[in-house]
């Protein structure tokens, strides 16, 4: 009987520590989190350069900083910086210079220099529409100029870091002086930007 009850004894011991080491080959897992990009990020210091063109109207700018009905060659830099208060709303400060140039009859070489307000929509993670307002100078060996502009772009995110931008603007001065058209030039500029 004896035999007997050991036996039993041993063999109810081999079936629990049996079913203890069955029970730790299961492992609890957690699944992986999907990984989801989240998009550019707009927010931030950002520099860049431009170029394209100017093209004054009839009423060139009163001081005859630029020249009438020329096509002026644009090349030049911008700094800035975007703030995102709410998705999808975008403002930012930006300063911007460019030096322009002509080889026509009159040639009137000249640099322009604005600070900008921007305000905007991303549309797309990658993806932003902006107006864009600012005042300035235009500068020439002749003198300078008070000047100002108005117009928006539409600027493309191509990695984490680069993006490019398209923009046109209306220029004009702040002189009363008889012919004085509102808008006085367009400045059309292509753009590769670096944002930090």
């Amino acid at each position: 009987m004896f035999v007997r009850s050991l036996a039993i004894g041993v063999s109810a011991a081999a079936l629990m520590v049996g079913g203890a080491q069955a029970a730790d080959l299961i492992i609890p897992t957690t699944p992986e989190p999907i990984y989801a990009p989240a998009g550019f990020d707009w927010e931030g210091l950002y520099v860049g350069a431009r170029l394209g063109g100017q093209f004054t109207g009839a009423n060139s700018y009163a001081d005859g900083n630029v020249t009438a009905s020329t096509t002026y060659g644009v090349v030049g830099a911008a700094v800035g910086v975007n703030f995102i208060p709410m998705d999808p709303v975008l403002l930012g400060v930006e300063v911007t210079a460019d030096y322009m140039w002509n080889t026509g009859a009159a040639v009137t070489n000249s640099g322009e220099f604005f600070a900008n307000l921007r305000a905007g929509a991303i549309v797309t993670d990658n993806a932003l529409i902006y107006a864009l307002g600012g005042v300035g100078f235009n500068n020439t060996a002749a003198g300078s100029v008070g000047v100002y502009q108005l117009g928006g772009g539409v600027e493309f995110a191509v990695n984490d870091v680069v993006t490019v931008r398209g923009e046109i603007v209306g220029q004009g001065d702040f002189s009363n002086t008889a012919p004085d058209s509102f808008f006085e030039s367009a400045k059309a500029t292509v753009g590769v930007f670096y944002h930090f």
